[in-house]
């Protein structure tokens, strides 16, 4: 009979609990609904902290695609100065720098430093 009494004591105490759950149903619904949006919103592949890291991304992309377009156009100018019309303006330029060849009484001076911060990249 010691055995009953806390028995009936844990049913009592269980069947109150759930007559609580019963009446704050709503509540308790609203509450593990908002947490599982908060939750979601904020975390995950789709989540407000995963959107600012791919803006950061999409920003740098954008800047290397900037950068890749400036680089492309340059060489396009040089292979256009090399080709279709030669330019001979362009075409001797690129002799005296490489060659280190001047002209008659020209002096040339060789930049040490160029050669040096070449090396660093």
């Amino acid at each position: 009979m010691n055995l009953e009494i806390p028995q009936k004591l844990l049913k009592f105490r269980y069947m109150k609990f759930v007559e609580i759950i019963n009446q704050k149903k709503f509540t308790l619904i609203s509450v593990i609904l908002f947490l599982f949006v908060t939750i979601n919103l904020l975390e995950g592949e789709r989540g407000l902290i995963s959107y600012y890291e791919k803006q950061k991304i999409k920003e740098q992309l954008v800047q290397d695609k900037k950068s890749l377009i400036t680089q492309l156009n340059l060489i396009e100018k040089k292979i256009n100065l090399l080709t279709g019309t030669v330019n001979l303006d362009y075409l001797e330029m690129l002799y005296r720098k490489k060659f280190l060849v001047g002209k008659p009484n020209e002096k040339i001076y060789v930049d040490t430093n160029e050669n040096k911060t070449s090396r660093k990249n």
